[in-house]
C-alpha cells in the first residue's frame, strides 16, 4: 500500500504548556477547564500505587486517572507503557509478570530467527539471479518456499497463537525487568542505560539454537476486551506465510524508511545517542542494513532497531505486513523501551488498534475519517455545511492526523503526551472499568477509545473561523491541517477533545467493522 505521509520538519515547542480552555456556549465544561495540566505521574507515586506482591492495589484505577491527568514521568516510561499498551495485566502480580516476560522473549526470538533465514533466502535468490540470468523464477520460488513451508514456520505460528491466548485471556502480560527493581524500592538501577551493552540489540543473544518454548495461556485474567481490537490473532486457523514478493518488499520499504527516519528522538534518549561507531555498525549489520554511511552512529542504531522490529511485526501480522507510516510509531517507542523485546510486545499492542490505519481497504481510515465528521457536524453544523459545499465533509484533509496518530503534528513530547492520554482511556476500557466507576475520576467524561479522533475533530474545530471565512476549497484545509505542525498546544487539545466526548460521547456510535 503506498502510504507516504507528508515529511515537515517539528518545531521545538514545551510540550506542557498552559491550556486555555475553549468553551463552547451552551454546553457542559470539560473536567479539564479550570485548571492546568496536574502534575505528571512521578516514580514515588508510581511505587505507591502496588502492593508487595506487585499488585495494583485497586486494579489500576488510580494509575489510569494520574495518566490521563498529566502524563507519565519520562525516567519511569519504560516501566508504565507495557501496562498501558496491553502488555501486563493490571491485575497480574510481580511474578506472574516475570514469568511471561521470559516467554515473550523466547517468542520474539523465534521470529527474529525467522527473519534472518528469510533474509538469507532472498540474498541468495538474488545471488542466483545475477549468476544466471536465463534461469526461471522456479528457483526463486523454490527456495523461499522452503523456507516459509519449513518446519521453521511454526516458529511465527507459535508466537501468534500465544497472542491468541491473550485474546482469550486478554492483556496478560511480560514483565519488565527494571519494574521487578521498582516495587522492591529501588528507583530503577537495573535499567539497562548503556546503549553499548549487548542487552540493548536482541541479536546478540537470539541465537538460532535458542531453544523454543512452550506456548500457553500463562495466567487468568479477568479484563474484558476491546470490541475495537482487532488483533491478527483473531483470524481464523494459523496465520498464511508472506508470499516471496511480499517480504521481499516489506524489507525493502521498511529499510528504505528505517535510514530516512528523523533524528527527532535523540535528544529524549541520550544513553541511545551516545551509542559508539562500532556498535551502531555491528547493529546493522546484524538486520542486514545497508547505505547508511552518511548518518551519524546513533541514526544508525535507532534504523537498525527499527529494522528487526517492524520485520519481526510483518511476519507475526503478515495481514498487515509493513506500510510506510508504521516506523513513525514505532520510533518513539525503540527511544522509550531499551530492550528489543519489550519494544515489540509493546509495539503489538499498540498495534491492535492502529493496525486499521495499514489494512489495504482503507476500510479502517475511511471508518475514522466518518466519526471525524460526525463530531464536527453534531458540534458545529455551521462549519459542517461549509465543509459540504467544498465537498470536504469527507474530512480527508486530517487524513495524515489519522495514520500516523497526529505524530507529525505535534513534537516528540508533545506526541507522547498525547499517546499516554489515549493510552490510559483504552486500557481503562480493556480493564472494564465503566461509567459508574469512571464517574468519580472524570465527572461526566468517561473513558473512549477514540480520544485520538476527538482530538483531531478539535483541531479542526479551533480554526472554524479560518476555515469558514477564507477557505474556498479542500486543498486549502489540507495545507492548513499540514501547517499545523509544531504549532499545537497539546494539553489545551486534550482539553477540547475531552469537552467534545463530555457532550457527544452517548450521541455517536462508534462501533468498528469487521475484519
Amino acid at each position: 500500500m503506498a502510504r507516504n505521509p507528508y515529511t515537515l520538519a517539528y518545531d521545538v515547542e514545551s510540550a506542557c504548556a498552559p491550556s486555555v480552555f475553549l468553551l463552547w456556549s451552551g454546553h457542559l465544561k470539560s473536567p479539564w477547564s479550570r485548571r492546568k495540566r496536574k502534575h505528571v505521574l512521578s516514580p514515588q507515586q508510581w511505587r505507591s500505587l502496588f502492593t508487595p506482591d506487585g499488585k495494583f492495589r485497586d486494579g489500576g484505577v488510580k494509575f489510569l486517572k494520574k495518566v490521563r491527568s498529566g502524563g507519565v514521568d519520562p525516567i519511569i516510561r519504560s516501566e508504565v507503557w507495557p501496562f498501558l499498551l496491553g502488555v501486563y495485566n493490571l491485575n497480574s502480580s510481580k511474578e506472574e509478570r516475570e514469568a511471561l516476560r521470559t516467554q515473550k522473549r523466547k517468542e520474539y526470538e523465534m521470529l527474529r530467527r525467522r527473519c534472518r533465514r528469510l533474509l538469507k533466502c532472498n540474498d541468495d535468490t538474488l545471488k542466483l539471479k545475477e549468476t544466471d540470468s536465463t534461469s526461471s523464477n522456479g528457483g526463486d520460488s523454490g527456495i523461499f518456499n522452503e523456507g516459509v513451508d519449513s518446519p521453521d514456520f511454526e516458529d511465527v505460528v507459535s508466537a501468534r497463537e500465544s497472542l491468541s491466548s491473550e485474546e482469550r485471556n486478554p492483556f496478560v502480560e511480560y514483565s519488565n525487568k527494571s519494574y521487578s527493581s521498582f516495587s522492591e524500592g529501588d528507583t530503577g538501577s537495573k535499567q539497562v542505560t548503556d546503549p553499548n551493552s549487548p542487552s540493548f540489540d536482541s541479536e546478540s543473544s537470539d541465537s538460532d539454537s535458542s531453544e523454543d518454548p512452550v506456548v500457553s495461556d500463562t495466567f487468568p485474567s479477568t479484563e474484558t476486551r476491546d470490541g475495537n481490537d482487532s488483533s491478527p490473532s483473531r483470524t481464523e486457523g494459523q496465520p498464511k506465510p508472506p508470499t516471496t514478493e511480499n517480504f521481499s518488499t516489506w524489507q525493502r520499504i521498511i529499510r528504505l524508511d528505517a535510514v530516512r527516519a528523523n533524528g527527532d528522538w535523540i535528544p529524549h534518549s541520550p544513553a541511545q545517542a551516545a551509542v559508539s561507531d562500532e556498535r551502531a555498525r555491528q547493529s546493522a549489520d546484524a538486520v542486514g542494513l545497508k547505505d547508511y554511511d552518511h548518518l551519524e552512529p546513533c541514526r544508525i542504531f535507532h534504523a537498525a532497531r527499527l529494522v528487526a522490529i517492524l520485520e519481526a511485526y510483518a511476519l507475526y501480522d503478515p495481514e498487515i505486513g509493513y506500510c510506510q507510516g508504521m516506523s513513525d510509531l514505532l520510533s518513539p517507542i525503540i527511544t522509550v523501551i531499551t530492550e528489543e523485546h519489550e519494544a515489540f510486545w509493546c509495539f503489538v499492542g499498540f498495534m491492535r488498534k492502529a493496525r486499521h490505519n495499514f489494512r489495504l481497504d482503507e476500510v479502517g481510515i475511511r471508518h475514522q475519517l466518518n466519526i471525524v465528521s460526525k463530531i464536527i457536524k453534531r458540534k458545529d453544523s455551521h462549519l459542517y455545511r461549509h465543509l459540504e459545499k467544498l465537498q470536504a465533509e469527507d474530512c480527508f484533509f486530517v487524513y495524515r492526523m489519522v495514520v500516523v496518530l497526529f505524530r507529525r503534528e505535534l513534537t516528540f513530547e508533545q506526541t507522547i503526551c498525547l499517546w499516554e492520554v489515549m493510552w490510559a482511556d483504552q486500557a481503562a476500557i480493556r480493564a472494564g472499568i465503566g461509567k459508574s466507576a469512571w464517574s468519580r475520576v472524570r465527572l461526566r467524561a468517561p473513558p473512549t477509545d477514540d480520544l485520538l479522533l476527538y482530538a483531531i475533530a478539535a483541531s479542526v474545530l479551533q480554526r472554524r473561523k479560518l476555515i469558514i471565512e477564507k477557505y474556498s476549497s479542500m486543498d486549502e484545509i489540507l495545507r492548513e491541517c499540514n501547517s499545523m505542525a509544531g504549532h499545537l498546544d497539546v494539553w489545551k487539545l486534550l482539553d477540547d477533545a475531552h469537552n467534545l466526548v463530555v457532550n457527544l460521547h452517548d450521541k455517536i456510535q462508534t462501533p468498528f467493522p469487521a475484519n
